[in-house]
């Protein structure tokens, strides 16, 4: 592996103001705190990486490290044996400088600042979230709506990649802003096309958010175009991070992990207490019919007719996703100024609890999952979310490729015509290539036994 032995990292402007408690709390220890630092720290300049196993990329950098030297106005960052393309001419790209800080302010904020709160706060996920992002300067209250949430796969064609980004082109000429998951494929397409649309339209102050959380980020690295990083503290408040920013959403063709990302917005979406609906456009090039009807087969099959209401279909025509997602995001704007809602963060949306307690993919949490069809449509979702979830652990997550490493595929089980849909929506997705970076019909093994 390519690496730089050493090189010195001042803040450019996030954590340049840190109290002396806080600089010592974080510099004195290399403790779990520091540990999940230097984990994060590798996935940002490990940038636009074409390998997604976590455990892969930590073993190739096994002697990466880094030291925080104090300053009097915050931190600097020593590095060492970091992957070589995050530097041109010797010089750490600027993108990534801010990336590695950004990181650091969440991390010290999540684990220091939000853990002196009152325990009743604390124990507030939906507080938890829009702290977190207020702190880090996403949630502006002066601004129209305008953020849409791009979702899809990382392991794409090229051909798909060239969609999302002609997508976000249109976006981008409408004023819309993007944000994603941060990583590559239908995550960087959108934002690359959006930067052009921005360029033509002359707007400077184009917003490219990613919003990582540490169990994936590794094997999702942030893309070069993300402009505002943001670390969530798990994959539940990374969720509930993206629907409450969001104004409308886009869901190009992925994996697992996108399908996780739709039932969790299903499960909200189809709760009773949801009077409202946050637009939906599921997009993709013609040549993926074939992957949406296999998909709306699944979500038909397990969660029943009605889930047809909560989206549209839009095969090909990016100026016609673009036209339609602009017209939902000026309808979300007269709603909310009708209703004196805030813009920036939605909190009329009602979250199911379940959906925010953070869900552990060991074995026995995979098996005693509740597939059954006679559950009301908004539980079913939140119980395929988890089993979803699972999967994208076990694919790409140290802690799932362990499990399975150590205790064989996870066992799912439920009710046969339920499981046969997931079964039928899997193998597509082995035969398309959308489990993980590089493998194939023949050589991906499954982390899962039906």
């Amino acid at each position: 592996m390519d690496k730089r032995a050493h090189a010195i990292v001042n803040p450019i402007h996030s954590l340049n103001l840190l109290s002396q408690a806080e600089i010592e709390a974080f510099t004195t220890t290399r403790g779990e705190l520091f540990d999940l630092y230097r984990r994060c720290a590798l996935a940002i300049l490990n940038t636009d990486s074409n390998k997604d196993d976590a455990a892969k990329i930590y073993a190739d950098f096994s002697d990466f490290d880094l030291q925080f030297v104090p300053q009097p106005r915050g931190l600097r960052l020593e590095v060492f044996n970091a992957p070589a393309q995050a530097f041109v001419d010797g010089r750490m790209i600027r993108g990534l400088r801010e990336h590695l800080f950004a990181a650091l302010r969440d991390i010290v904020y999540t684990e220091i600042r939000h853990s002196a709160q009152p325990v009743a706060v604390a124990a507030a996920p939906t507080d938890q979230v829009f702290r977190i992002l207020r702190n880090a300067d996403v949630v502006r209250p002066n601004q129209e709506p305008r953020l849409v949430v791009c979702w899809g796969g990382h392991a794409i064609p090229r051909d798909e990649y060239d969609y999302a980004k002609a997508v976000g082109y249109a976006l981008g000429l409408r004023g819309l802003d993007i944000v994603t998951g941060c990583g590559i494929g239908a995550m960087k397409g959108p934002m690359k096309g959006a930067a052009v649309g921005h360029a033509k339209q002359q707007i400077k102050s184009g917003r490219y958010i990613g919003i990582s959380e540490p169990g994936i980020i590794a094997s999702e690295s942030p893309n070069a175009i993300v402009n505002e990083l943001v670390i969530m503290p798990d994959i539940e408040k990374r969720l509930e991070a993206f629907v409450r920013l969001a104004h409308a959403i886009v869901v190009f063709p992925g994996g697992v992990g996108t399908v996780e990302e739709i039932l969790y917005l299903l499960s909200i979406l189809m709760h009773p207490d949801n009077a409202q609906s946050l637009p939906l456009v599921f997009a993709g090039p013609e040549r993926c019919a074939e992957y949406f009807s296999e998909l709306e087969r699944f979500l038909v099959g397990c969660l029943g007719e009605g889930v047809r209401d909560h989206y549209r279909i839009i095969l090909g025509a990016p100026d016609e996703v673009g036209a339609a997602v602009r017209k939902a995001v000026q309808t979300q704007h007269v709603r909310r100024r009708k209703l004196q809602q805030a813009y920036y963060f939605n909190w009329e949306l009602a979250i199911a609890p379940a959906l925010q307690r953070p869900f552990l993919p060991t074995h026995k949490n995979m098996a005693a999952l509740d597939l059954r069809s006679a559950l009301p449509g908004h539980e079913l979702a939140s119980q395929l979310r988890c089993a979803f979830s699972g999967l994208v652990a076990g694919n790409v997550k140290t802690f799932g490729i362990e499990q399975v490493a150590r205790h064989g595929p996870y066992q799912l089980h439920g009710d046969v015509a339920l499981l046969q849909h997931m079964d039928r929506l899997l193998r597509l997705l082995v035969k398309e290539k959308r489990m993980k970076l590089g493998e194939g019909e023949f050589d991906y093994q499954p982390c899962y036994r039906i």
